[in-house]
């Protein structure tokens, strides 16, 4: 989560902020538009002249350190693709945009001229191509065949989201390379493998029947685990850890393990991934052995990634970390067991034992907020202490009910939390999503299609799912978005066949 990270917005950004905000805002999704008359060429280039001059003032203003804005930055509507190893992708260029689409279960797309932008097998730049080249069939040929060789999570039968849940799947392909370094997204800042949004790409693909995608990505978690078991906070697409002063989140161990336990469940073949268990152990290792005296990990940045001195309770974890460590040692308890290694199962399954008994006592008294405090700010993290993460509790229920009105925003979407810092006006669509995997695996089915309607009306023009939706229901940030993906595509597949629980004893 960008935003909440306190970034700087750079200036290639802010051009993109001027751009949106100088286009059109309908009441509804962005419309796919048609190539028009020169008349609206020069109004594009109109406005695209008026934001450079906001950009030059902006440089002024900063100061000759500023660097060179960057064009497109995240205002592509998704990638382009093609359908050969190793699967790469680049940003369809927004001028391009305009009456293009992909073809039906592919990452090519179709221009307003008819032809054909892909990426060629073996190659990593984009060509365009007449509709009848060769390699267009190719291309929809792979796509098609990668597609069904898992299963794309429709939800109930005639849901209409098929197509929202191709696209995820495809899109979460383009953004996992053969190292398996899951990125968040393909430009700029957001072009870093974050270990908890890999961890939901890896559980994406595991619950769709794509176990070599989610081999690729925990073996590479497991290549990069330090030997003292933890993540760093970031990594670059090569696999080096980003140095940006950022500590370690403890968050992401917690997420790691849950979503190797699922992989586990779902294939349990002990010798399918030897570097599984290693990578178990030293992860529920360090968190076992990092809880106090009360039974909480220390405090440390969660997925909104802000420095926990900024919490309304510094000293404590937020419940964004507190619900991930619960799930991921109760996790790591059940794969010990199922590799038949005992000692580890009962050390584990004690520490997630002081570690529940802690959420009863510090956050349960005040109905589960972000910080264990009286009148606590709620926080979409509560749905981590829920199923598919956690078992069904009353308490916890009217707990996320209540973050869901308190986060609402009229657009249909949430914020991240209770009187957000950021833009009151955006919503999120992880968040958007997290509620709608907590319903779906609440049995609130009509909740749960109510936030994918939502989720697949407010897409970019090509159908990919942005990172955020504006007031007036454009895209509002990067698209695709990983996190956002792999949520959608674990709430289809939660409501067809619920999703396992960590056992809690």
């Amino acid at each position: 989560m960008r935003e909440a990270r306190g970034e700087a917005t750079p200036v290639g950004q802010q051009l993109d902020d001027v751009r949106t905000a100088a286009a059109p805002a309908p009441s509804g999704p962005a419309p796919v538009r048609r190539r028009g008359s020169s008349a609206r060429h020069r109004r594009r280039r109109v406005r695209r002249a008026a934001a450079f001059l906001v950009v030059a003032a902006l440089v002024a203003v900063a100061g000759a350190n500023v660097p060179e804005p960057s064009a497109p930055g995240w205002v592509s509507p998704g990638l382009v693709g093609g359908g050969g190893w190793p699967f790469a992708g680049v940003p369809l260029d927004p001028d391009d945009a305009d009456g293009a689409a992909y073809l039906p279960d592919s990452s090519a797309v179709r221009l307003a001229d008819g032809r054909v932008r892909l990426i060629p097998s073996g190659g990593a730049a984009a060509v365009t191509v007449a509709a009848d080249d060769p390699r267009v069939a190719q291309a929809v040929r792979s796509d098609s065949a990668w597609l069904a060789s898992g299963t794309v999570p429709e939800g109930p039968p005639d849901s209409g989201f098929r197509d929202m849940a191709a696209r995820a799947l495809l899109d979460l392909r383009l953004l996992t390379p053969p190292n398996g370094a899951s990125l968040a997204s393909w430009y700029g800042a957001w072009r870093y493998s974050w270990p908890r949004d890999s961890a939901f790409a890896a559980a994406a693909f595991t619950v769709t029947g794509h176990p070599s995608e989610a081999r690729r990505i925990l073996r590479f978690l497991g290549r990069v685990q330090t030997g003292d078991g933890v993540w760093a906070a970031r990594y670059n697409a090569d696999g080096t850890a980003v140095i940006d002063g950022r500590p370690p989140q403890l968050d992401s161990l917690g997420w790691v393990l849950w979503s190797s336990w699922l992989y586990r469940a779902r294939t349990p073949d002990p010798d399918d991934l030897p570097g599984l268990w290693p990578m178990v152990r030293r992860a529920a290792d360090h968190l076992a052995g990092s809880l106090d005296a009360e039974g909480l990990p220390p405090a440390s940045s969660d997925y909104w990634e802000r420095d926990h001195g900024r919490e309304q309770d510094p000293r404590r974890p937020t419940l964004g970390v507190v619900g991930p460590v619960l799930a991921g040692l109760r996790s790591a308890a059940s794969l010990a067991q199922s590799y038949g290694q005992g000692a580890e199962a009962a050390r584990w399954r004690a520490a997630a034992q002081r570690v529940s008994e802690a959420l009863a006592r510090q956050f349960a008294p005040y109905g589960y907020p972000r910080s264990p405090v009286e009148d606590g700010l709620m926080d979409t993290s509560v749905t981590f202490i829920a199923p598919p993460f956690a078992p069904a509790d009353q308490a916890v229920a009217g707990a996320i009910a209540d973050a869901e009105r308190k986060q609402a925003l009229p657009n249909g979407g949430v914020l991240p939390g209770e009187r957000w810092a950021g833009d009151q006006d955006v919503a999120w669509t992880p968040e958007t999503a997290l509620f709608g995997l907590s319903a779906a695996s609440a049995g609130r089915r009509s909740d749960a299609l109510g936030r994918l309607g939502w989720l697949s009306a407010h897409r970019s023009s090509l159908g990919a799912l942005p990172e955020k939706v504006g007031a007036t229901g454009r895209q509002a940030g990067v698209a695709p978005l990983g996190w956002t993906d792999a949520l959608v595509l674990l709430t289809l597949a939660a409501l067809r066949d619920p999703l396992p629980v960590p056992p809690a004893s």
